[in-house]
């Protein structure tokens, strides 16, 4: 008769023992995914009671504002924190300067005074801070000699930052990547009394092949045409960078940081979350998007379960919160 073997040899631990019932396996979940962990991007254009498909973000349409009011609303009932606002301004309106990322009746704060009149403080509203959806050239500053300039384009984003404050943005998301804009715009806006105002920087935004879809979005991949933003948004191959970036925004007043892209960098998630337990947030762009439903599309992929898979992987990561195109619809099944 053989020996019973001693405990700790095969089989004396079996972790599936964990993992035979839903309920014991929800006992034993290290990380959860609520809707309050997801932010809601939305593409605005102007009109009234229309819907215009984005072919590179199958489900992703641009609305108009009445119609961004409504989805701010279904965003409120799904339990959803915030909403993030992203221009497709009308081509004749940008300039080299873009001068329209100033303009008070924009696009993008009309459409805040509206949301916020519609649901008030039940959600809060993001407004990126940067120059591309305005300029003619597709640059996130201002270009000089075809370099895109830092402090004159941070003065912008000020003016920037300040008219979208007073449009009642709860938020401002500077996705720009110029250096010391955090500080600056902290500064504009306390002088403007808009101190309680949060910061969310895109404080480690790489140069990515993944926005594609997002400029087909807000109409700036034409106006780029062939360049690129390698000049001021970071270089794919660096973590430490990232890490220094990070550190630059916190010390000027960013309220949160972002890492931007999401499932590429999750490495990069990580490494911010642990290294100054700020809330951190991760995007999950356009690119991902895309690849994520058009796989589903083909029947290669289940898409429920790999969106809600792949939001999973945010949390587990160190993420305080995900932007994606997916918040609704994972809300809902969540």
């Amino acid at each position: 008769m053989s020996e019973i073997p001693p405990r700790g040899a095969y089989p004396g631990t079996r972790p599936r023992r964990n993992r035979r019932h839903a309920w014991s396996r929800e006992l034993v979940r290290e990380h959860e995914l609520r809707p309050s962990d997801l932010i809601w991007p939305l593409f605005v254009q102007e009109g009234s009671g229309t819907r215009t498909e984005i072919l590179s973000m199958p489900g992703v349409q641009r609305l108009t504002i009445d119609l961004a009011v409504e989805a701010a609303e279904q965003a409120v009932e799904a339990k959803i924190p915030a909403i993030a606002i992203f221009p497709a301004t009308d081509p004749s309106l940008k300039t080299d300067d873009a001068r329209e990322a100033v303009n008070p009746e924009n696009l993008v704060c009309r459409c805040v005074r509206a949301v916020k009149s519609a649901v008030g403080d039940r959600l809060g509203v993001i407004c990126d801070v940067a120059l591309d959806p305005y300029s003619s050239h597709g640059q996130d500053g201002l270009v000089r000699n075809g370099y895109v300039v830092n402090d004159e384009t941070v003065e912008v984003l000020c003016r920037q930052s300040i008219v979208q404050a007073e449009a009642g943005c709860d938020i401002i998301a500077p996705s720009d990547m110029m250096d010391g804009r955090v500080g600056k715009i902290r500064s504009a806006l306390d002088g403007a009394r808009y101190s309680h105002v949060q910061i969310l920087s895109y404080a480690a935004k790489y140069a990515s092949a993944f926005y594609g879809p997002f400029r087909d979005a807000v109409g700036s991949a034409g106006n780029l045409g062939g360049g690129d933003k390698r000049t001021y948004q970071m270089d794919p191959a660096n973590t430490d960078e990232a890490l220094l970036e990070v550190q630059l925004d916190l010390s000027e007043g960013a309220d949160m940081v972002m890492v931007k892209p999401g499932m590429p960098y999750l490495d990069i998630v990580r490494r911010v979350a642990e290294t100054f337990g700020a809330p951190t947030y991760v995007y999950q762009v356009s690119g991902e998007y895309a690849m994520l439903t058009a796989a589903a599309q083909q029947g290669w992929l289940r898409r429920e379960a790999v969106m809600l898979e792949s939001l999973l992987a945010f949390k587990r990561a160190g993420a305080s919160g995900i932007l994606t195109y997916f918040a609704l619809e994972a809300a809902r099944l969540l």
